[in-house]
Order: structure tokens, then C-alpha cells, then sequence
């Protein structure tokens, strides 16, 4: 029966530590190394990073876009009105050293920013400035984040205001003044097709009184659209003026016979 050697213990030991030196890391991924518990200037990776354990200690850090969604915050807006808004913020890590250094945790501390800043920005805002201002909101939330998480050697790149949900008496509140305004634009419109209209039929009187031919032509117009229609009934407009004699006539008859009636008595 063989026996294991000291020496086949000791080089199965050097094989198994050589193995665990050899750390291969992604194209995305970084290694901060700690020797001694001092930072080494530089990130190592990608590739083959050694690390000699215990002396050494390597932290990976990814330095992916992290797509990260803010919790939905109760808003008080600056006209007192209290809504859920729920963000999601774009980043990532361009200095690794500074990500595992500088803070504890760099993907809570991002998160924890992200929902006060999301509560103090909006809560300078009026409602109707949240609803109609994302795209100012977001830019001056993404400004805000890249600022405090520079130190961190993040880099925020987005921050996108994803929803903004209204209490229930407000979104009732808000239908029937988007209704109300609807009626009211609807009045004004037809309002000004009345004017339009008044307007061009006056301007039409004022052609048509400038030209006396050009009634009897529009009466014959409107007749011959009436022939058209196969109507039984034709009414057909005679101007004023060419009553006005034969009412004078009967007046003057009816004024001599009455004063005939009074001679005779």
C-alpha cells in the first residue's frame, strides 16, 4: 500500500493555491485589490488578475449601466397637494477605487440619494409644473445626483420620472376642469364662426348695395337651386321697393273713401 508523501502534500497545496491566485475577470469587470489593507493605486482587469490571499483581497465591481428603481415617494407639491411619484435612475461606475473606497456601499447609498433628492426637487414644484415639466425635472435630477455622486465615481447619466399617481378627489377635480375647459374652448369657437359669418354676410350686403343688378342675379340663383330640389312649392322674394307704390295706392284709396263716408253724413 503507497503512502502520500510529505512532499506530494505540499506540492498539491502549492498547485491548489496557484489555482486560487488566478482570477479571470470580465471585459465590464474591475478589481480593486487591497494589499496589506492598502489600496493599490490602479483597478487591475479585465483578464488574468493574481491575488495573492491572505496578503491580498480583490473587490469586483461591474461598471455596467445599473438600471435602478427609485421607490415610490410621497410628494407634498408646493401648492399642498400629496402624490406617489416613482423614479428610475440610469448609472455607473467610472472609477472603481473611488466606488469601493469612498463609500460603503455605493448601489445603497445611489438609491437612498436618489429617493431625497426625488422628495426635495418635487416638492419645490407646483402639480401642474410636475405634470407638464418632466423633461426640466428629470435633466435638474440627473444634475443634482451626478454632483453628489461624483466623490463616489459614479456617473448618473438618466433619471426618468416613471409615474405620478393623483388622489382620487384630484384626478375628479382635474376631469371636470379638463371638461370645462373643453366646453369653453368649444363656445369661443363657434363663437367666432358666428362673428366670421356676421362679418362676411355684411360685407356681402355692402357688394350687393353697390351693385342693384346683381340682387335680381342672386335671385335668379337661388331660384334656379330651388328648381333643383323638385320642390312643389316656390317661394320667390320680391324687394320692398317694388311694394312700396302699390301700398302708397292703397292707402290714398282708403283715405278718399273715408272721406267720402264722412260727406255723406
Amino acid at each position: 500500500m503507497t503512502t502520500i508523501t510529505p512532499t506530494l502534500i505540499i506540492i498539491g497545496i502549492l498547485i491548489l493555491y496557484l489555482i486560487s491566485v488566478v482570477n479571470v475577470l470580465r471585459e465590464y469587470e474591475r478589481g480593486v485589490i487591497f494589499r496589506l489593507g492598502r489600496l493599490l493605486p490602479d483597478a487591475k482587469g479585465p483578464g488574468i488578475i493574481l491575488v495573492f490571499w491572505p496578503i491580498d483581497r480583490m473587490e469586483r465591481v461591474s461598471l455596467r449601466t445599473v438600471t435602478m428603481d427609485v421607490p415610490a415617494q410621497d410628494v407634498i407639491t408646493r401648492d399642498n397637494v400629496t402624490v406617489k411619484v416613482n423614479a428610475i435612475v440610469y448609472f455607473r461606475v467610472l472609477q472603481a477605487n473611488d466606488a469601493i473606497v469612498s463609500v460603503e456601499n455605493f448601489l445603497y447609498a445611489t438609491s437612498q440619494l436618489a429617493q431625497t433628492t426625488l422628495r426635495s426637487v418635487l416638492g419645490e414644484v407646483e402639480l401642474d409644473g410636475l405634470l407638464s415639466q418632466r423633461e426640466e425635472l428629470n435633466t435638474r435630477l440627473q444634475t443634482i445626483l451626478d454632483e453628489h455622486t461624483d466623490a463616489w465615481g459614479i456617473k448618473v447619466s438618466m433619471v426618468e420620472i416613471k409615474t405620478v399617481d393623483l388622489p382620487s378627489e384630484m384626478q375628479r377635480a382635474m376631469a371636470r376642469q379638463a371638461e370645462a375647459e373643453r366646453e369653453r374652448r368649444a363656445k369661443v369657437i363657434h363663437a367666432e364662426g358666428e362673428f366670421q359669418a356676421a362679418q362676411r354676410l355684411s360685407d356681402a350686403a355692402a357688394v350687393l348695395a353697390t351693385e342693384p343688378l346683381s340682387i335680381q342675379l342672386r335671385y335668379l340663383s337661388t331660384l334656379t337651386e330651388i328648381g333643383i330640389e323638385q320642390n312643389s312649392t316656390i317661394v320667390f322674394p320680391i324687394p320692398i321697393d317694388l311694394l312700396t307704390p302699390l301700398v302708397n295706392m292703397a292707402n290714398e284709396r282708403q283715405s278718399r273713401g273715408e272721406k267720402s263716408t264722412s260727406n255723406e253724413t
